[in-house]
């Protein structure tokens, strides 16, 4: 009988690297045929916080390794995340600027995100830095879609990203790159990691720097609008990340885990007076864990971390806001193989959110405790994962969330899935407390998703097709009339995401389109409309060929229009933009890659009144040695 759970010991995390066989992540495709996606079946651990590979998984996931991350040239992590399915992204001007993601049209307060296991994000803003974490250091990203609430709590409605730092790979691997371009762009980054029989160590930095463009064509008091400012100036942005993680396992199935990664910010931006026009960061994450393992029937694993967010914003060099948060977090989790086909997993989590902030918040600190349970099964052609928690939360008492989900393998290499859930997301400190916005009355959202996916995976290409539909109820939005958050009422999204990727004469090609109908159903004047920057309709297109020591590969990405305001007055155009990349390697380990950044000059926005870059090149010499 095939063992179809994994225990996640060091051995199997090796494995990461030949990601050809996820099913669903189409976006992102390493330069190999097709084929060979049948025999190199990554692991994925985000999904059910329990290792499976790829094909096992009943989630819509999406993974980028670090292959793809150098094939693209990505210079941010907006720049991997665009265009993958489910995924809608808003910029407030470029590099260094504030990102909001949109997961299934969810909102940008609805995706938990980790960083090596550790819930990152501010706890009064409710949302993740994307802006600044720190590419050259990533090893690998899993984007899981749809409701997570039933195995880590408040946030997963829209679903789960976990952002992987880099660790010890075989042997000593050092790496190191430069570049610059555009905009006054430069960046680098230098690493070393080390790997023995037992232990594991790995070191890394990097920093970028930009002098940037004008952020924002804002509109000044009164009837202002964007910035609500005229600032014609370049806004820049200047970023450095360093990364630590080290490990030891034991003969004896004990293995110890640890690492730290600290980035800092300083960036321009266009604000009035009350707003500010600079801000400083910082972010850091630290984390370690335990795990022990008796032979294949049981995992324990006890793990805990911290992330820090603090910011400081400035008007003019003078400084007029504070505000610092940290999240601890402690997880102890129980896998129980009961047979080779049968996991069951019961865990205990532990988060406290603390605010340190020149803003006086009513109230500074609270703490969630939750239980949870899962069982993982397999009945010949037939999977079914099923999940129940309960958290207990300091302000807003018990909530209680579940999941089940089901996979029928009902010919070779065809798989239908289905699932459902539903989740729950906690009002932030600023949606409570923010003075003179705040409204202590709020209550959490909740949500209840339905999906249901059919996935191929032939000799001549992979593909996916997944409809759903998600339902937020008490949904928190500002109501102009009190000048406070409010519960609304109820959100509808509905969607369908498919995937595509093949290879034909040489050329690996991959295609995704995600289709939206994101919906405000509350009572009121807004009732109908499409909920704020959210775009309906978005396209993606790889095609990239190796030609020995050249490379080239181009992507295409197309998004409908969206709306900036609730009331669905202020329309964003749709805009489709052209990226050329470019690779040459000089020996085995020094290659020299150049990419052309919206190759055609396309104008385009997605937040009203913010620019986003127009055509650019940016060129970085890369040394990394084969394993």
């Amino acid at each position: 009988m095939k063992k179809r759970y994994t225990t996640l010991l060091p051995a199997s995390l090796t494995r990461f690297t030949p990601l050809l066989g996820v099913l669903l992540s189409a976006p992102l495709l390493t330069s190999q045929a097709v084929l060979a996606a049948t025999k190199l079946d990554p692991v994925i651990v985000t999904a059910a916080r329990t290792a499976q590979t790829s094909d096992e998984t009943l989630a819509a996931v999406t993974v980028i390794n670090r292959d793809d991350i150098e094939r693209q040239q990505a210079r941010s992590v907006q720049d991997i995340l665009r265009g993958v399915p489910g995924v809608s992204i808003s910029n407030n001007g470029g590099a260094g600027k504030v990102t909001s993601l949109f997961l299934r049209g969810t909102e940008s307060d609805h995706v938990l995100v980790l960083i090596d296991g550790v819930k990152v994000g501010s706890a009064t803003a409710g949302t993740a830095a994307f802006q600044d974490m720190p590419v050259e250091l990533i090893e690998r990203i899993e984007i899981v879609r749809g409701p997570r609430s039933s195995l880590y709590g408040s946030e997963a409605v829209g679903g789960v990203i976990q952002i992987f730092t880099r660790k010890g790979s075989a042997a000593s691997k050092p790496f190191f790159t430069i570049g610059g371009g555009s905009y006054g762009s430069a960046e680098a980054s230098i690493g070393v990691s080390e790997r023995g029989e037992n232990g594991w160590f790995s070191a890394s930095a990097s920093g970028a720097s930009t002098d940037g463009f004008n952020a924002c064509d804002g509109k000044p008091f009164p009837g202002g609008a964007g910035c609500f400012t005229i600032e014609p100036d370049k806004d820049g942005n200047r970023t450095q990340s360093r990364s630590l993680r080290a490990g030891y396992r034991t003969q004896f199935g004990l293995e110890v885990d640890a690492h730290a990664l600290r980035t800092s910010s300083e960036t321009e931006f266009d604000g009035s007076a009350f707003s500010g026009n600079e801000s400083e960061s910082l972010q850091d994450v630290l984390g370690a864990t335990i795990r022990y393992s008796l032979a294949d029937i049981w995992q324990l694993t006890l793990s805990g971390g911290r992330s820090l967010d603090e910011s400081d914003t400035l008007k003019d060099g003078i400084l007029i806001g504070r505000i610092n948060t940290q999240r601890d977090t402690l997880s102890l989790q129980s896998d129980h193989f009961i047979t080779d086909n049968h996991l069951v997993t019961i865990g205990a989590d532990y988060q406290d959110d603390r605010v340190d902030s020149a803003t006086a918040y009513v109230v500074t600190d609270r703490d969630n405790r939750g239980l949870f349970t899962q069982y993982q099964g397999s009945f010949a052609a037939h999977d079914i994962e099923v999940s129940l928690r309960s958290d207990d939360n300091e302000q807003f008492g018990k909530r209680t969330t579940g999941g089940a989900a089901w996979g029928w393998a009902f010919a070779k290499n065809l798989r239908v899935t289905a699932a459902y859930g539903t989740a729950f997301k906690a009002p932030t400190f600023n949606e409570l407390y923010w003075p003179g916005f705040g409204n202590p009355d709020l209550e959490p959202e909740t949500s209840r998703s339905a999906e249901l996916g059919l996935r191929g995976h032939m000799d001549w290409a992979s593909w996916s097709v997944n409809l759903y539909e998600t339902r937020v109820k008490k949904l928190i939005a500002f109501d102009a009339a009190t000048f406070a958050p409010v519960n609304v009422g109820e959100a509808r999204m509905r969607g369908i995401e498919t995937t595509l990727t093949t290879q034909i004469s040489a050329w690996n090609l991959s295609a995704n389109l995600t289709l939206l109908d994101p919906k405000d159903r509350s009572s009121g004047a807004n009732k109908g409309n499409t909920l704020a920057r959210r775009t309906k309709q978005s396209l993606r297109f790889d095609a990239d060929r190796d030609f020995g020591k050249y490379g080239i590969g181009a992507t295409l990405l197309a998004e409908g229009k969206r709306y900036d305001d609730s009331a669905n007055t202020r329309k964003i155009s749709g805009y489709s933009t052209i990226d050329f990349r470019a690779q040459y390697r000089l020996t085995k380990a020094w290659k020299l890659q150049a990419r052309i950044e919206n190759l055609l000059d396309k104008e385009y926005e997605t937040a009203s009144f913010y620019n986003q870059p127009g055509r650019s090149f940016f060129v970085t010499l890369r040394y990394q040695p084969q394993a």
